[in-house]
């Protein structure tokens, strides 16, 4: 069941501020020895210094966010956009065959819904209540990245733009979290987001020349 919050978000960047799921899914802030089932689906070492930090923001580039997050984001907000419901409820049953966000699949779940619960006052969008109503009949889940795709299209927020706030709110957010516990120094920090951010806006701009081109054909 979806935890009700009728309480409209006052703006965007309110609706959009849930940390990543993989954070949650760790546990507290200080719980920065990134063990278990996620360092074993990205088959790396615990995070203890910082060139294994950057091997993990390296690998959850390269394995989750790029090819996974993205794309899903991107459909959802093209599904948003025209209002295709069934659409983006298959895209969420879908999701579940994602191997490589299976072991954060409850928690990205868990900050979907919660941030859903949000757009529940905005009864005028239809798309927002039939996704809902699926969630809670139990035919949907709620992945967060597919309710982080459905806010950008309900606020009208560039595409581009969103998946690059997407981008360095995560990163930003497991930089933050190990600095805590490892006692990086503010320019380790610095320099371990601005390496990830060159990365995306490339990728990004590829993605979404691909997804023009589907479009039109």
């Amino acid at each position: 069941m979806i935890v009700e919050n009728n309480i409209a978000p006052s703006s965007p960047a309110e609706l959009l501020g849930d940390a990543h799921p993989l954070l949650e899914q760790l546990g507290t802030a200080e719980s920065v020895n990134v063990t278990g089932a996620l360092m074993q689906a990205l088959e790396l070492r615990s995070v203890t210094d910082v060139p294994s930090l950057r091997d993990f923001l390296n690998a959850y580039r390269k394995e989750i966010l790029l090819p996974v997050e993205f794309p899903a984001i991107v459909r959802a907000y093209q599904h948003a956009s025209r209002g295709e419901a069934n659409e983006l409820i298959a895209l969420d049953v879908q999701l579940a065959d994602e191997r490589a966000i299976r072991p954060f699949a409850l928690a990205s779940c868990r900050v979907g819904q919660r941030q859903l619960s949000k757009l529940r006052p905005m009864r005028d969008q239809r798309l927002v209540q039939r996704y809902l109503a699926a969630i809670e009949a139990g035919r949907a889940r709620g992945w967060h990245t597919l309710v982080y795709g459905v806010s950008l299209a309900m606020f009208s927020l560039p595409l581009r733009q969103g998946l690059q706030n997407y981008a360095d709110q995560t990163v930003r957010g497991f930089v933050e979290s190990a600095a805590r516990s490892l006692r990086l120094r503010e320019t380790d920090c610095e320099a371990l987001q601005a390496v990830q951010a060159a990365e995306v806006p490339a990728a990004i701009a590829t993605m979404l020349d691909a997804s023009k081109q589907l479009t039109i054909s």
